[in-house]
C-alpha cells in the first residue's frame, strides 16, 4: 500500500484508528491529516482514509467499519488495515490485546466489559497515561508531517508492531522445525514438556517464543513444561508452562548437576546437557 496522505476524522480519537494511521505510517512517511473526507478523497487511491467515510474499499485506500451491520462481528478500522497488510490472523493470534480492541471500539465499555467477564470499572481501572496522553494529544491536531514528534512516535508503533508480527511468525515456524514434544514417564504419571535442543536460529533469547508455540498446539494443555538451552551458560533451563503445579524444581535442587532451583519450584539450571538425563531430571521434578 503507497498512499501520498492518510486522512482520518477529526475531533475525539479512539485506539483503533490510531493504531491503523501508525500501521499505515511504518510504510509509508506521508502526512495525516484529521478532518471529514470529500467524495473525491473516497475515490484517490493515493489517499488512505481510515475510519471514516462508510466505505470498506482496501483497493482504493478506504478503511471504514462504521457501516457495517450491528451484527457484524467486532470489526474495527485497526482489524481492516491488519487485513490488508496480510497479518491479521497472526495479530489476533500474537496480540492479546486486539480482540478487545475491536469489541471496544464496536460495541462499547458495557458489552466488553460482559464479554470479558469483569465491571465496567475493572475495565477502565486498566487505561494507562501512555494511552491517555498520546490520544488526547492526537485528538488535537490537524496536520501530522514527518518528523513532528507525535508522528515519529505513531511510526514507531506501527514499525514495532509489524517486526513483532513478522518475526515472531518466523520464529515460531523455525520452532516447528526445530522443537520436540516429550512424553515423559515417571513414577507419579506421564506428562509432556517442550525440549529445545539448540539456540540456532533464535538470537539471544531462546527461550522466548516458546509459550507462543505450544499454545498454538492442538495438544498446548497437556504440556506442563519447557526444556531450553540456558542463554547465560553451557546446560539448560527447565521451567513450567503456565505455572504448572506438577513440575516443582525443588524436588532436584539437591542434585550434583543442578546449579540452581530456584525457592518457588517454578524453575532451575542445570549443567546437564544429555537428553537422558534431561529427562531423568524432569521426572524426579514431577509430581
Amino acid at each position: 500500500m503507497t498512499f501520498s496522505q492518510i486522512l482520518t476524522h477529526p475531533g475525539g480519537s479512539h485506539k483503533d484508528e490510531f493504531l491503523a494511521c501508525c500501521l499505515l505510517l511504518a510504510q509509508n512517511r506521508v502526512p495525516i491529516v484529521r478532518r471529514e473526507p470529500t467524495p473525491q478523497d473516497l475515490v484517490d487511491v493515493s489517499t488512505a482514509v481510515v475510519d471514516v467515510g462508510h466505505e470498506h474499499s482496501p483497493e482504493r485506500g478506504n478503511f471504514d467499519h462504521h457501516q457495517f451491520p450491528k451484527d457484524h462481528p467486532p470489526t474495527c478500522s485497526l482489524s481492516l488495515v491488519l487485513q490488508e497488510l496480510g497479518v491479521y490472523e497472526d495479530a489476533r493470534a500474537f496480540c492479546d490485546w486486539l480482540e478487545p480492541a475491536e469489541w471496544f471500539d464496536t460495541r462499547g465499555p458495557v458489552e466488553t466489559a460482559r464479554w470479558l467477564g469483569v465491571t465496567r470499572e475493572t475495565l477502565f481501572k486498566l487505561n494507562s497515561p501512555i494511552d491517555t496522553t498520546l490520544l488526547r494529544r492526537f485528538a488535537g491536531v490537524t496536520e501530522l508531517r514527518p518528523g513532528e514528534p507525535l508522528w515519529e512516535v505513531m511510526r514507531w508503533i506501527g514499525s514495532d508492531l509489524l517486526d513483532y508480527l513478522k518475526n515472531l511468525r518466523e520464529r515460531l515456524d523455525h520452532l516447528a522445525a526445530v522443537a520436540e514434544i516429550w512424553e515423559i514417564a515417571a513414577p507419579r504419571g506421564v506428562f509432556k514438556v517442550l525440549y529445545l535442543p539448540t539456540t540456532a536460529g533464535l538470537g539471544d533469547d531462546p527461550s522466548s517464543g516458546l509459550a507462543r508455540f505450544i499454545e498454538s498446539r492442538a495438544d498446548a494443555r497437556e504440556i506442563v513444561g519447557q526444556v531450553y538451552p540456558d542463554r547465560r551458560g553451557a546446560g539448560f533451563g527447565m521451567s513450567r508452562h503456565n505455572d504448572h503445579p506438577g513440575l516443582d524444581f525443588t524436588r532436584i535442587a539437591d542434585c550434583v548437576d543442578v546449579h540452581f532451583a530456584h525457592a518457588r519450584g517454578f524453575v532451575a539450571k542445570t549443567s546437564a546437557t544429555d537428553p537422558a538425563r534431561l529427562r531423568e531430571l524432569l521426572g524426579l521434578a514431577w509430581g
